[in-house]
């Protein structure tokens, strides 16, 4: 009896907590903006300008979010949080949706409550070094001391990677990206490691960027997403698909320049993506024209991805894996029907 009524005890606690944390739709409509928990400083995924507007791929995407919502993509609050905190600040509902470079791993999901609600950038692990160590690779640090971010993948696959390779190393830890990098560029360490595009935005604000180069190794897989909590299968959906439907504009080529013009295609698959047929956004808890209004406002993913990361941009990162598959990359979005 006592564990009858011990197990149906916890049962009803895992349901008053699904229950809990269900309705973060309605509480973001009530509040009136959406809370995105950002990065606090990484060039072309979220960082604040010269004017203190936030600029960024994962920014964008929350802007997206909030245009598909409030139709006013300025309807959002960017809380700047390190990698150490974002986690604690989901679970506690301090933000709605964790936009961060946050790479998707099972233990994250299956261990501390979360849900990655798909991959707006296909990344991987390097090392930048001083050009004068004269390294060719990777695999030539042994013995080598690497600043590293803590609370991060970046720390953990950096054990990994000179485990694996039978090579000694001395991690040099810090809170953030910004002190290690400073560290780094202060000669406290041989090497640095991050994200590659973490790289290619910290490089520049090196006191002599020309004299570090990046070596060639792509030491993990690090699939980027935002992030939700799990309990609230609305808002999983509603911003799973805020990605799909950027992606699936770019494939279908609307733009924010042409969208308007696209509302009269006869063509069957940009008709229910800009909510001219089908219900596809009354399901979702929005309005029919919901991925009108992110192309609108914030443009499709291509035109993120070149005006935060690539040619348009400082760090003229190329597209790559970050193509869409039909252009040999990764990007492939489930159809809106």
């Amino acid at each position: 009896m006592l564990k009858r009524n011990a197990l149906a005890l916890a049962a009803s606690l895992v349901l008053i907590a699904a229950v809990a944390q269900a309705g973060t739709l309605d509480q973001v409509k009530k509040r009136g903006y959406l809370v995105c928990g950002s990065n606090p400083g990484l060039a072309g995924f979220g960082l604040p300008d010269d004017k203190g507007n936030w600029v960024g791929l994962d920014v964008d995407f929350c802007r997206a979010v909030a245009a598909a919502i409030f139709n006013d993509a300025g309807k959002v609050k960017f809380l700047p949080l390190s990698a150490k905190d974002r986690f604690t600040a989901l679970q506690s509902g301090e933000v709605d949706v964790l936009a961060h470079n946050t790479t998707w791993t099972l233990s994250r999901e299956v261990g501390q409550g979360f849900l990655f609600t798909g991959i707006n950038y296909y990344d991987g692990q390097g090392f930048m070094v001083r050009r004068k160590l004269n390294l060719t690779s990777a695999l030539e640090l042994s013995g080598a001391s690497v600043c590293v971010q803590q609370g991060t993948t970046t720390e953990l696959n950096l054990a990994d990677f000179f485990r694996g390779n039978n090579m000694t190393y001395e991690p040099v830890n810090f809170a953030t990206a910004d002190e290690a990098r400073k560290a780094y560029d202060s000669g406290r360490c041989d090497a640095y490691t991050t994200d590659s595009s973490g790289l290619y935005a910290e490089r520049p604000k090196l006191a002599n960027p020309d004299d570090s180069v990046i070596l060639p190794e792509i030491i993990s897989k690090e699939p980027l997403g935002p992030v939700v909590r799990q309990g609230d299968d609305q808002w999983f959906n509603l911003v799973k698909w805020v990605n799909f439907a950027m992606i699936d504009a770019e494939e279908l080529g609307v733009t924010s320049k042409n969208v308007d013009e696209k509302t009269k295609s006869e063509h069957p698959e940009i008709k229910r993506l800009l909510g001219l047929e089908g219900n596809f956004g009354e399901a979702l808890g929005l309005t029919g024209d919901w991925a009108y209004r992110i192309v609108k406002f914030v443009g499709n993913y291509g035109e993120s991805f070149d005006r935060n990361l690539g040619e348009g941009s400082s760090l003229k990162i190329k597209r790559g894996v970050n193509a869409l598959w039909t252009k040999g990359g990764l990007h492939y979005a489930p159809p809106i029907r």
